[in-house]
């Protein structure tokens, strides 16, 4: 038994062939088991509160990569013992073809390395996103897209680091030319990385959320998405306008949905043939009018006096917690009052008594 397990079949005995399968096999029965401890140890360094929440979600996302990984690990590492056989070493296009299952080895071992942050970086996402103060749309958007942004991230070190370790690639040197190439695609797409800072700018400062009622320069609408590049607003017309991010955050923009109160302002142009005594009787019947539960504060005043016309102007302002349908209905009610009161003190307006008169001259006088 003894000369059996020392007799040698490709370059190695046998009893280190079955030392290597035990191994292997070993693994692949107990990688469950340490995954699972494994995980569990790392949510208990990484997780501060809620551990019970997001523990099932953590080892859903953790075990799977985690156990490719132990079971890679642990298959190369007895695999190393074995001596290559020299029949199997032949070249493969100039590359041995150990250092061909070499490079295939440590290619799937970064994959399944990179696989097991990106579950990582996965799994903040969904603590971020059941956060109380994280229900924001935008706030949701942010998520995605910084989860994306570190996805490619990883891939991208994951490629590089194959290279560097599969390929013996000097990665220095391909650094340095994609800092050129990224220079002069920089400079080739300058208003798109404007409009992609611009989408960082609204994401932090938040001027605006996705649900939104903004004015920004002649359009007025609901922000129904903010994208890395651009915003799109349905307008009060019903149509869809897309707004680059850069000019959404260097113009002038009124969040109507943030303001405190709405304001109606009327300018009533009354004819200068009322008399002050009119003019003094119907400023504060018009005062009175204005003391409604729904007008929070008013102010009526003559504001001017000219040639054409005496100005009183009407401000008052509602609450944001109003309805549209409401607030226009308030408006109408207090228009018909004032009506209302222009005929009982029997006062005209500017335009009321305007006379238009024409005069001919006479063929004689041409």
């Amino acid at each position: 038994m003894r000369d059996f397990l020392k007799r040698e079949i490709l370059d190695n005995p046998i009893e280190l062939y079955l030392y290597v399968l035990g191994s292997i096999l070993i693994a692949l029965f107990i990688k469950r088991f340490i995954s699972k401890y494994l995980a569990k140890i790392l949510f208990r360094i990484f997780s501060r509160a809620d551990k019970t929440l997001y523990k099932q979600p953590f080892l859903d996302l953790i075990i799977g990569p985690l156990e490719w990984v132990i079971m890679l690990f642990i298959s190369m590492t007895a695999l190393n013992k074995l001596t290559f056989p020299q029949v199997l070493d032949f070249d493969i296009y100039k590359v041995t073809s150990k250092k061909a299952i070499d490079a295939i080895a440590n290619a799937a071992l970064i994959i399944v390395v990179i696989r097991l942050f990106i579950r990582g970086i996965k799994f903040i996402g969904v603590v971020l996103e059941n956060r109380p103060h994280s229900m924001d749309k935008t706030d949701s958007q942010l998520i995605v897209f910084f989860q994306d942004f570190f996805r490619v991230a990883l891939i991208i070190i994951g490629f590089l680091l194959i290279l560097k370790f599969s390929f013996h690639y000097p990665i220095s040197n391909l650094l340095t030319g994609l800092s050129i190439v990224g220079a002069a695609i920089a400079l080739s797409l300058r208003e798109s990385l404007e409009n992609l800072i611009a989408s960082f700018v609204i994401f932090f400062d938040k001027p605006f959320r996705t649900g939104d009622n903004v004015k920004v320069q002649s359009f007025n609408g609901v922000v129904e998405k903010i994208g890395l590049r651009s915003t799109r607003i349905r307008t009060d017309q019903k149509t869809f306008i897309t707004v680059p991010n850069k000019q959404m955050v260097d113009t002038i923009l009124d969040n109507i949905t943030l303001r405190t109160q709405r304001r109606v302002d009327v300018k009533l142009e009354i004819g200068l043939a009322v008399s002050i005594d009119q003019l003094r009787k119907l400023i504060p019947a018009i005062k009175m009018v204005l003391q409604k539960e729904e007008i929070e504060n008013s102010t009526v005043f003559l504001s001017d006096t000219g040639k054409t016309a005496h100005i009183i102007t009407i401000e008052y302002y509602t609450s944001m917690q109003q309805t549209i349908a409401e607030f226009n209905a308030l408006r109408e009610t207090v228009n018909f009052e004032i009506i209302e009161l222009l005929t009982k003190f029997n006062i005209e307006l500017a335009a009321a008594n305007t006379e238009i008169v024409v005069q001919q001259k006479s063929a004689a006088l041409q």
